[in-house]
Protein backbone atom coordinates (compact mmCIF):
# COMPACT_ATOMS: atom_id res chain seq x y z
CA UNK A 1 0.00 0.00 0.00
CA UNK A 2 2.75 2.33 0.70
CA UNK A 3 5.99 2.81 -1.12
CA UNK A 4 9.13 2.62 1.51
CA UNK A 5 11.96 5.39 0.52
CA UNK A 6 14.83 5.49 3.54
CA UNK A 7 16.85 7.71 4.04
CA UNK A 8 20.13 5.90 3.37
CA UNK A 9 19.05 5.65 -0.23
CA UNK A 10 19.41 9.49 -1.20
CA UNK A 11 21.69 10.44 -3.40
CA UNK A 12 24.54 12.38 -1.77
CA UNK A 13 26.61 14.95 -2.64
CA UNK A 14 28.58 18.25 -1.22
CA UNK A 15 31.65 20.19 -0.77
CA UNK A 16 33.69 21.21 2.64
CA UNK A 17 31.41 23.90 3.20
CA UNK A 18 27.93 21.68 2.07
CA UNK A 19 26.46 18.58 2.99
CA UNK A 20 23.19 17.22 0.70
CA UNK A 21 20.85 14.27 0.46
CA UNK A 22 18.35 14.25 -2.39
CA UNK A 23 15.06 12.68 -1.86
CA UNK A 24 14.69 13.15 -5.55
CA UNK A 25 17.06 13.27 -9.05
CA UNK A 26 19.06 16.38 -8.70
CA UNK A 27 21.87 17.51 -10.11
CA UNK A 28 24.57 14.72 -11.15
CA UNK A 29 22.53 11.85 -8.84
CA UNK A 30 20.16 10.98 -11.22
CA UNK A 31 17.96 7.44 -9.57
CA UNK A 32 15.00 6.66 -12.68
CA UNK A 33 13.14 5.15 -9.61
CA UNK A 34 13.19 8.63 -7.58
CA UNK A 35 12.55 11.33 -10.11
CA UNK A 36 9.47 12.50 -8.88
CA UNK A 37 6.22 12.09 -7.09
CA UNK A 38 3.66 13.86 -9.06
CA UNK A 39 4.25 17.92 -9.12
CA UNK A 40 6.63 17.16 -6.06
CA UNK A 41 10.31 17.52 -8.18
CA UNK A 42 13.25 17.79 -5.29
CA UNK A 43 13.43 17.55 -1.68
CA UNK A 44 16.71 18.19 -0.46
CA UNK A 45 17.92 18.31 3.15
CA UNK A 46 21.14 20.44 2.72
CA UNK A 47 23.64 21.85 5.61
CA UNK A 48 25.38 24.66 4.98
CA UNK A 49 28.76 25.25 6.77
CA UNK A 50 29.27 28.88 8.23
CA UNK A 51 30.06 31.69 6.30
CA UNK A 52 29.60 29.76 3.05
CA UNK A 53 26.55 29.31 0.84
CA UNK A 54 25.00 29.56 -2.51
CA UNK A 55 25.84 32.86 -4.93
CA UNK A 56 23.45 33.98 -6.86
CA UNK A 57 21.69 31.94 -9.29
CA UNK A 58 18.65 31.49 -11.91
CA UNK A 59 16.05 29.75 -11.26
CA UNK A 60 13.07 29.16 -13.73
CA UNK A 61 9.59 27.88 -14.30
CA UNK A 62 9.40 26.03 -10.57
CA UNK A 63 8.05 26.87 -7.17
CA UNK A 64 10.45 26.74 -4.30
CA UNK A 65 9.79 26.46 -0.63
CA UNK A 66 12.74 26.57 1.92
CA UNK A 67 11.95 24.78 5.55
CA UNK A 68 14.63 26.13 8.19
CA UNK A 69 15.04 23.70 10.68
CA UNK A 70 17.68 25.10 12.84
CA UNK A 71 20.41 27.96 12.07
CA UNK A 72 20.01 30.76 10.30
CA UNK A 73 19.97 31.95 6.28
CA UNK A 74 20.51 34.88 4.37
CA UNK A 75 18.18 35.43 1.15
CA UNK A 76 18.42 37.89 -1.76
CA UNK A 77 17.24 38.12 -4.99
CA UNK A 78 16.70 39.99 -8.24
CA UNK A 79 13.35 41.17 -6.82
CA UNK A 80 14.49 42.95 -5.02
CA UNK A 81 13.66 40.91 -1.23
CA UNK A 82 16.51 40.34 1.22
CA UNK A 83 15.99 38.70 4.80
CA UNK A 84 17.21 36.05 7.29
CA UNK A 85 14.95 33.06 7.80
CA UNK A 86 15.53 31.39 11.15
CA UNK A 87 14.43 27.53 12.50
CA UNK A 88 10.18 28.23 12.00
CA UNK A 89 10.13 30.32 9.25
CA UNK A 90 8.96 29.00 5.75
CA UNK A 91 10.26 30.61 2.62
CA UNK A 92 8.08 30.81 -1.04
CA UNK A 93 9.26 31.80 -4.54
CA UNK A 94 7.93 31.21 -7.87
CA UNK A 95 10.69 31.34 -10.02
CA UNK A 96 8.35 32.00 -12.68
CA UNK A 97 9.47 33.71 -15.75
CA UNK A 98 13.33 34.03 -14.71
CA UNK A 99 14.38 34.76 -10.89
CA UNK A 100 18.04 35.13 -9.04
CA UNK A 101 18.54 34.66 -6.07
CA UNK A 102 21.72 33.44 -3.45
CA UNK A 103 21.64 31.97 0.10
CA UNK A 104 24.13 32.79 2.37
CA UNK A 105 24.91 31.32 5.96
CA UNK A 106 25.53 34.85 7.69
CA UNK A 107 26.72 32.61 11.06
CA UNK A 108 30.53 32.45 11.89
CA UNK A 109 29.90 29.49 13.84
CA UNK A 110 26.72 27.47 13.71
CA UNK A 111 25.69 25.21 10.41
CA UNK A 112 22.57 25.91 8.87
CA UNK A 113 20.06 22.64 8.64
CA UNK A 114 17.13 23.14 5.77
CA UNK A 115 15.17 21.57 3.40
CA UNK A 116 14.64 23.03 0.01
CA UNK A 117 11.64 21.79 -2.00
CA UNK A 118 10.78 22.22 -5.71
CA UNK A 119 6.89 22.24 -6.88
CA UNK A 120 6.50 21.86 -10.85
CA UNK A 121 4.05 25.01 -11.33
CA UNK A 122 0.64 24.10 -13.16
CA UNK A 123 1.66 26.12 -16.09
CA UNK A 124 5.06 27.98 -17.68
CA UNK A 125 5.78 31.74 -17.62
CA UNK A 126 3.76 32.67 -14.33
CA UNK A 127 5.34 36.10 -12.58
CA UNK A 128 7.65 36.00 -10.25
CA UNK A 129 7.09 36.21 -6.58
CA UNK A 130 7.90 35.96 -2.94
CA UNK A 131 6.74 35.44 0.57
CA UNK A 132 7.67 34.10 3.72
CA UNK A 133 6.07 33.12 7.24
CA UNK A 134 6.91 31.91 10.44
CA UNK A 135 5.09 28.35 11.72
CA UNK A 136 5.59 28.21 15.59
CA UNK A 137 5.94 24.85 17.39
CA UNK A 138 3.10 24.98 19.09
CA UNK A 139 0.80 25.68 16.01
CA UNK A 140 2.35 22.04 14.80
CA UNK A 141 2.13 20.33 18.02
CA UNK A 142 0.21 16.17 17.50
CA UNK A 143 -1.95 18.36 14.09
CA UNK A 144 -1.43 18.97 10.77
CA UNK A 145 -0.86 22.70 10.12
CA UNK A 146 -0.50 23.89 6.50
CA UNK A 147 2.31 25.77 5.55
CA UNK A 148 1.30 26.40 1.97
CA UNK A 149 -1.71 25.77 -0.54
CA UNK A 150 -3.08 27.54 -3.69
CA UNK A 151 -6.59 28.74 -1.26
CA UNK A 152 -5.82 29.51 2.54
CA UNK A 153 -4.86 32.83 3.79
CA UNK A 154 -3.48 31.69 6.43
CA UNK A 155 -0.53 29.81 4.46
CA UNK A 156 2.01 30.49 1.81
CA UNK A 157 0.29 30.84 -1.15
CA UNK A 158 1.27 28.54 -4.34
CA UNK A 159 0.24 27.69 -8.13
CA UNK A 160 0.02 24.34 -7.88
CA UNK A 161 -2.85 22.03 -6.62
CA UNK A 162 -0.92 21.09 -3.22
CA UNK A 163 -1.27 21.33 -0.33
CA UNK A 164 2.35 21.23 2.30
CA UNK A 165 1.35 20.31 6.43
CA UNK A 166 4.10 20.17 8.83
CA UNK A 167 3.24 18.54 12.84
CA UNK A 168 5.58 18.67 15.53
CA UNK A 169 4.69 15.26 17.67
CA UNK A 170 5.32 13.94 21.03
CA UNK A 171 5.98 10.50 21.73
CA UNK A 172 2.84 8.45 21.31
CA UNK A 173 1.06 10.71 19.63
CA UNK A 174 -1.06 9.29 17.03
CA UNK A 175 -2.23 11.59 13.98
CA UNK A 176 -4.44 11.20 10.78
CA UNK A 177 -5.08 12.25 7.35
CA UNK A 178 -7.10 11.34 4.29
CA UNK A 179 -6.55 12.22 1.41
CA UNK A 180 -9.67 13.14 -2.03
CA UNK A 181 -9.87 10.60 -4.59
CA UNK A 182 -7.48 10.46 -6.77
CA UNK A 183 -5.00 12.24 -4.78
CA UNK A 184 -1.46 10.81 -3.64
CA UNK A 185 0.27 11.28 -0.35
CA UNK A 186 3.78 11.84 -0.12
CA UNK A 187 5.01 11.84 4.05
CA UNK A 188 9.06 12.69 4.86
CA UNK A 189 10.01 12.52 8.36
CA UNK A 190 12.35 15.24 9.36
CA UNK A 191 13.67 14.09 13.00
CA UNK A 192 11.88 11.59 15.07
CA UNK A 193 11.07 7.77 14.23
CA UNK A 194 7.08 7.08 13.79
CA UNK A 195 5.31 3.95 12.87
CA UNK A 196 3.09 3.74 9.29
CA UNK A 197 1.08 0.67 9.61
CA UNK A 198 3.89 -1.55 9.54
CA UNK A 199 6.78 0.72 8.53
CA UNK A 200 8.95 2.10 10.78
CA UNK A 201 10.51 5.39 9.91
CA UNK A 202 13.31 7.58 11.23
CA UNK A 203 14.87 11.14 10.04
CA UNK A 204 14.99 11.53 6.06
CA UNK A 205 12.74 8.31 5.50
CA UNK A 206 9.35 8.91 3.07
CA UNK A 207 6.55 7.08 2.34
CA UNK A 208 4.22 7.84 -0.45
CA UNK A 209 0.92 6.17 -1.52
CA UNK A 210 -2.81 7.08 -2.24
CA UNK A 211 -4.50 6.09 0.70
CA UNK A 212 -5.35 7.04 4.33
CA UNK A 213 -2.74 7.99 6.50
CA UNK A 214 -2.44 7.38 10.31
CA UNK A 215 1.16 8.25 12.27
CA UNK A 216 1.93 7.29 15.75
CA UNK A 217 5.07 8.58 17.02
CA UNK A 218 7.96 6.41 18.80
CA UNK A 219 9.98 9.21 19.00
CA UNK A 220 9.14 12.26 19.37
CA UNK A 221 9.25 13.32 15.58
CA UNK A 222 8.40 16.31 13.32
CA UNK A 223 7.09 15.22 9.78
CA UNK A 224 6.03 17.05 6.33
CA UNK A 225 2.85 16.00 4.38
CA UNK A 226 2.53 17.02 1.06
CA UNK A 227 -1.11 16.26 -0.48
CA UNK A 228 -0.60 16.11 -4.04
CA UNK A 229 -2.79 15.90 -7.39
Amino acid sequence: MWQLHRAEERGRTGAKWLKSAHSFSFGEYYNPEAVRCGPLRVINEDVVAPQSGFPMHPHKDMEIITYILSGALEHRDSMGNGSVIRAGDVQYMCAGTGVRHSEWNPSVDTPVHLLQIWVLPPQNALPPSYDQRHFADIAKLNRWCLLAAPDHEDALVVHQNFRLYASVLDQGAELGYQPTSARRLYLHVVHGVVQVGDLLLGAGDAVSGSAGLSVTATQAAELLLFDLP
